[in-house]
């Protein structure tokens, strides 16, 4: 199971305690006090859901910019809360806020007032703005069943110094917040705790007195059942002087919760010596009186000094068994988480709008998805069409490049046979210019022909080549009106040779006679 992480504030004294169950039994894993200088946190308006209407109630808005002394001081103690809770992985925890007055309201409602429907929240709203002028949110609201059947009503009236801490806390560490599931009434609570524990009888009128170093509480019982809350009183431990000044709060007390008498005194907090005990005595001779007892809590892992001022940490032990209580449905008690930590604490920060846009975007982000789906499905067949096009192109590229060959051969076969019928026409002029020119090279053999072309005037142009330059002089004067039109001198391996370009007309060649 999770650690549960208690936090409760009285002014500057601040109680935390982590807690688990284990075997049917709460454990307390640590627990420690602190002087506490409250951090500032801006926080949104309207933290609680309430708008003050007129002069009638006063409630102070988010704490105003504190002295660079201030600002140490609570940074300090936020690291010594974060020091004490080092050996726990408080990311995995959970953190429980407990708020008691002023940062907590209750309204008595009484039954007669109520109807038998099912707007009671909202009739318990109507009454409040009517006798305090106050308009609240019914989130912000819960109640309880007294023992006369009136309601009590409990909102938020401003910051939770408690809920600050865990902020400061959180960001101390890296975090952007704790998990916190829910805020407990010390009061209610405590008097859940009490009732449970204690065998009281059905009539039996008890008090609970609760001792802090600040401030005390007075909370009456009627059997099992809550009674009467009183007016939180400003005094404890660090300014008490005598113990009298209880006495005539509670009779007080009693008086304005109409209890005549009393059963039980239960005695807890910082004070529950002997001497207390006794005076309580001397006062109420007729009540049983006695001290919080914690039989049922595992204390094995915590100090001795813890251990001995156990009763200190009444409110975070009673606030954790409500919790695991509620956890496994044997108890319903209030919730007052406060909106702003709710909004915080969402995974996505969206509003209203927000969530209701969300369908939108999921049918808005699985139609783009299809459609990039079916897009990269068409561009692939594209891809696959383009790829064999280009190797249908490529084979065609190889055959238009083997006709563009064979075109060229047929073109030069083309062109010589032209040669050969234009020369040979009507006559057998050109094969007696080879005759003629095949036994001059042959009688010779020092010269050969390289080249035999016609050009447009019908001229017939050779080229070749002569190892003796007189050889070439007798070659032209063998070919009627043949012209040399020149010799070159080349190098022909290891011998001297000419290269020779010479021209004649065969329409006009006669065959000579050597």
């Amino acid at each position: 199971m999770k650690n549960i992480v208690c936090t409760y504030c009285e002014g500057n004294d601040t109680k935390i305690a982590v807690v688990t169950k284990e075997k049917n039994k709460i454990k307390i894993h640590r627990a420690a006090t602190f002087d506490v200088v409250h951090p500032a946190i801006e926080l949104e308006d309207s933290i609680a859901g309430l708008k003050i209407e007129g002069d009638d109630l006063s409630l102070e808005g988010p704490a105003g910019s504190q002295s660079p002394a201030e600002k140490n001081l609570a940074v300090s103690s936020i690291g010594m809360i974060s020091s004490t809770l080092r050996d726990f992985n408080l990311k995995n925890s959970l953190f429980i806020p407990i708020v008691t007055e002023p940062s907590i309201y209750y309204h008595l409602v009484e039954s007669a007032k109520l109807s038998k429907s099912s707007r009671v929240t909202q009739e318990i709203i109507e009454d409040i703005h009517e006798s305090k002028n106050v308009t609240i949110d019914k989130e912000n609201l819960g109640y309880i069943e007294l023992a006369d059947k009136s309601l009590l009503s409990v909102f938020l009236s401003g910051e939770v110094a408690s809920i600050k801490i865990i902020n400061s806390l959180a960001r101390f560490n890296g975090r952007r917040y704790y998990k916190i599931p829910t805020v407990k009434s010390a009061e209610l609570s405590l008097a859940y705790y009490i009732a449970k524990r204690k065998k009281f009888f059905p009539d039996d009128q008890s008090l609970i007195v609760y001792i802090g170093k600040e401030y005390s509480k007075l909370i009456f019982l009627h059997g099992r059942k809550l009674k009467h809350i009183g007016t939180t009183l400003d005094i404890g431990t660090l300014n008490l002087h005598t113990y009298d000044v209880y006495f005539s709060k509670i009779l007080l007390e009693m008086e304005n919760g109409g209890i005549s008498s009393l059963d039980n005194i239960i005695v807890c907090g910082e004070d529950d010596s002997e001497n207390l005990i006794l005076s309580f005595y001397g006062t109420f001779p007729e009540a049983n009186v006695s001290r919080l007892q914690f039989d049922e809590v595992d204390i094995s892992s915590i100090d001795s000094a813890t251990k001995e001022k156990l009763s200190a940490f009444s409110v975070p032990i009673a606030v954790a068994q409500e919790y695991f209580d509620e956890l496994e449905e044997t108890y319903s008690g209030i919730n007052l988480l406060p909106r702003y930590v709710k909004e915080d604490q969402k995974f996505f920060q969206f509003a209203w709008h927000g969530f209701a846009i969300l369908p939108i975007l999921f049918f808005v982000t699985f139609f783009l998805t299809l459609k990039i789906l079916m897009n990269q499905k068409d561009i692939k067949q594209l891809d696959n069409q383009i790829a064999e096009q280009t190797q249908l192109l490529r084979e065609n590229q190889e055959i238009v490049n083997k006709i563009n060959n064979l075109q060229g051969k047929i073109s030069g076969f083309s062109q010589t046979q032209a040669i050969l019928d234009s020369a040979s026409v009507g006559t057998g002029i050109w094969s007696n210019v080879l005759d003629d020119l095949s036994h001059f090279i042959g009688m010779k053999k020092n010269l050969w022909i390289t080249k035999l072309s016609k050009d447009d005037t019908g001229n017939i142009l050779l080229e070749g080549y002569a190892l003796n330059r007189n050889v070439l002089t007798e070659f032209a004067y063998s070919i009627k009106s043949a012209v040399l039109k020149s010799v070159t001198y080349e190098a022909l391996r290891d011998k001297n040779a000419y290269k020779f370009n010479l021209i004649f007309n065969v329409s006009s060649f006669q065959k000579s006679t050597q």
